[in-house]
């Protein structure tokens, strides 16, 4: 055999190879396309004929009687009532109650002095320090209000005499000008009367006033540290300011 004889069969032979391949792959990709369209052909439809695992036949559903109400017991069309017993006997009348006696009221005793909310002397640890109160002028402390301002000030002082700068509260109550007046002020916090200063502005101008408000000292429970000290005001520039100053007695 030549090499050419020998080329030819060798090519023959692949196209046998390649024609048998190609079948092949036809028949796989027909067989492919067919156990799709079966599962697709189960899928939709559980109970055809070529499902290898059909679904279980389901009983007939039991079908109950309906049943019908019946009235079991009919009324006639008219019922009058008649009365087995006619009474003839009549009740007694209730007993009567009897109240018991009434009371004479206690009289009232009215107490022959009136309280107050006042706490011994004893109790009350500061008072008014020598020369307060005093009025003043506020130039020097106030000097852009001018005469448009009146207040009190001062400064709070323990035994020894240096400042309580801890927050004593400075409470002022009374009527200035026909207007009440409830103010509260605090140890310490107006410094330029001193490290234990305190101020509280009354009005925007002098009013003269006497004995028409108080001042007084208390603790942080709100209980009284002094007595109410009163005090007079002035329609005078130069004593627009009531100096005030507190010290420890005990």
């Amino acid at each position: 055999m030549d090499e050419f004889d020998y080329i030819e069969q060798s090519r023959s032979s692949r196209r046998i190879f390649a024609v048998i391949w190609n079948l092949l792959t036809l028949g796989t990709l027909l067989t492919t396309i067919c156990l799709i369209a079966a599962f697709a052909a189960i899928f939709a439809n559980p109970n055809i004929g070529f499902n290898p695992f059909p679904p279980p036949t389901l009983p007939a559903a039991v079908k109950l009687p309906t049943l019908t109400p019946t009235a079991m017991f009919i009324l006639p069309p008219t019922w009058t009532p008649t009365a087995s017993q006619t009474p003839t006997e009549t009740p007694p009348p209730p007993p009567t109650a009897t109240l018991p006696p009434t009371e004479t009221p206690l009289p009232m005793v009215t107490p022959s002095e009136t309280p107050t909310n006042t706490l011994p002397t004893s109790l009350l640890t500061f008072g008014l320090s020598e020369g307060s109160p005093i009025a003043i002028a506020s130039l020097a402390f106030h000097p852009e209000a001018g005469c448009n301002w009146m207040g009190i000030a001062g400064q709070v002082f323990n035994l020894s005499g240096a400042p309580i700068s801890t927050s004593v509260t400075v409470h002022l109550e009374g009527v200035l000008a026909s207007n009440q007046k409830d103010l509260t002020s605090l140890s310490g916090t107006a410094t330029q009367y001193g490290e234990a200063g305190y101020e509280i502005v009354l009005a925007s101008k002098p009013i003269a006033s006497s004995g028409a408000l108080w001042v007084q000292l208390l603790d942080q429970a709100g209980l009284p540290l002094s007595e109410q000290q009163y005090f007079d005001t002035y329609d005078s520039c130069d004593k627009n300011l009531i100096v005030i100053n507190f010290r420890q007695l005990h």
